[in-house]
């Protein structure tokens, strides 16, 4: 039966949450069975590619790649691009004078999806380019807060990529090109909709009715696993607790029964409910907290990731954005490094446009990283957290120095260049076997004993030549083996 929605639920202000999560939840053998409860569930191992991939991509886009609009400037906090409905709907004055003189009064949002067409979108690029850049793993928004879908999605009907717009299924197309590339496929699924009228509805009822979550929410959590299998499911968009959205059941369901049982991962964005990082009581597969979740101490006991956009103040794509808003190279090494360091993994956002094109400083951003990958890599990829996690008097953008570790070596990751070629570490304790070189450079380092104290090692570089430089930018890795 239809749904009468109160205009003034239209115009509910929600609590803001972030854009990127579906779960991830982890491997173990098939042959064991999750109970529907949180003790159960987070006994589950984490599946171990997941550790050793350390860097993925995350594309938010949707319909709000067609209007494509954002905050303006620094001093202006309004909703990112990818709130651009919601931002409307709450009469944000930029926006909606932006909306009006250059669509009209009369233009409603729906009147968005026929404009999303993906005409110039190429899968196979898009995963070459990813794995070009490095990147292990792809997440890809299938449903935002908006509710339209990137795949043919019953719940969803004309209001998804097959009936509208690209008349083709995104999800679908982009999963068998990332997986042909030889990357992991992973899929962010918004639990809410801001203005479905079951979700409405519900909330009216204050929560003692489920139809959005019978009558949505599973049928599409369910369906995207059992069609494309992803290794991961990213979770965001959890406004309601987690007995609400029936979410230990849900991952009973997806550690037990799914296709993708044993290899699928997902985050901790299941309930509005969960207590915070650092509680012991946290619940969900690896913890991605919150926006752009910073490395700290309290990560350190459960792996985690974070998620953080090369436009500082969208996730999708943004045509107003001035370029200061755009991540340099410096601070997005930065962002990787510290966060391996702590032990998570970095998920990397970008933003297409409507048509399908990732835009030319999103590409310069991710080769640039990837080339720094491809002579640095051993000191990210499967790597441990060491005993300690930098050396860094100095922290930042472009200063000091953090650590990683395999069973073979140390690596001090150097993110400015050492003062008169000279690098002082004051946590590796030297043997007699001890040796130091740089990754990429032929020449080899000299090093002694640091004076006066018990630990350290002093580094000293030798003269060296534009062009012997492994990085001209850095940050410079210096592999130590035989250290304790």
């Amino acid at each position: 039966d239809s749904v009468r929605v109160p205009a003034f639920l239209f115009r509910v202000i929600q609590r803001p949450v972030s854009m990127w999560s579906f779960a991830t939840l982890l491997a173990g053998a098939s042959l064991a069975q999750y109970e529907p409860n949180w003790p159960s569930l987070m006994s589950r191992p984490l599946p171990q590619w997941f550790d050793q991939s350390k860097i993925g991509i995350f594309i938010h886009w949707g319909v709000y790649s067609v209007p494509s609009y954002g905050p303006t400037n620094a001093s202006y906090r309004g909703m990112p691009a990818e709130w651009y409905w919601h931002s409307l709907v709450r009469d944000d004055p930029n926006v909606v004078a932006f909306h009006e003189r250059v669509y009209g009064q009369d233009f409603t949002y729906a009147d968005f999806g026929p404009m999303f067409k993906a005409e110039l979108f190429d899968p196979d690029d898009w995963a070459a380019l990813f794995k070009k850049a490095g990147i292990k793993y792809v997440v890809l928004t299938s449903k935002h807060h908006e509710g339209f879908t990137n795949w043919c999605s019953a719940e969803s009907f004309n209001w998804n990529a097959c009936d509208m717009g690209p008349k083709q299924d995104l999800v679908g197309a982009l999963s068998e090109s990332v997986k042909a590339a030889g990357l992991h496929m992973g899929l962010y699924l918004s639990m809410y909709e801001w203005y479905h009228p079951l979700y409405l509805q519900d909330v009216a009822n204050n929560f003692t009715t489920s139809r959005y979550v019978d009558e949505v929410y599973w049928p599409q959590a369910k369906e995207i696993n059992n069609l494309y299998q992803p290794d991961l499911m990213w979770s965001d968009g959890d406004i309601g607790s987690a007995s609400w959205w029936r979410s230990p059941e849900f991952l009973a369901w997806l550690y037990n029964e799914a296709p993708n049982r044993d290899s699928v991962i997902v985050n901790d964005r299941w309930g509005i409910d969960n207590p915070p990082i650092g509680s012991g009581k946290h619940f969900g597969g690896y913890f991605s907290g919150r926006d752009r979740q910073a490395a700290s101490s309290t990560m350190l006991n459960h792996k985690w990731e974070s998620a953080f956009t090369l436009d500082e103040a969208n996730w999708g794509y943004a045509r107003n954005d001035d370029l200061n808003l755009y991540l340099n190279f410096s601070a997005v090494v930065y962002q990787v490094v510290s966060t391996v360091a702590y032990g998570g993994n970095a998920l990397i956002n970008i933003g297409p446009t409507a048509d399908g094109h990732i835009p030319i400083i999103f590409q310069e951003r991710l080769l640039e990283l990837g080339a720094w990958l491809e002579i640095n890599g051993e000191a990210i990829y499967s790597t441990k957290m060491w005993r300690e996690q930098n050396d860094t008097v100095v922290n930042g953008v472009g200063h000091g120095v953090f650590y990683t570790a395999t069973t073979d070596a140390v690596y001090a990751i150097a993110l400015d260049w050492p003062p008169n070629n000279t690098l002082t570490l004051r946590m590796p304790n030297t043997t007699k076997t001890t040796s130091v070189s740089m990754l990429g450079c032929s020449k080899s380092m000299g090093w002694m004993p640091a004076s006066g104290s018990s630990t350290g090692v002093i580094i000293t570089v030798p003269a060296l030549m534009p062009t012997e430089l492994p990085s001209p930018q850095g940050p410079w890795v210096f592999k130590l083996a035989g250290v304790q």
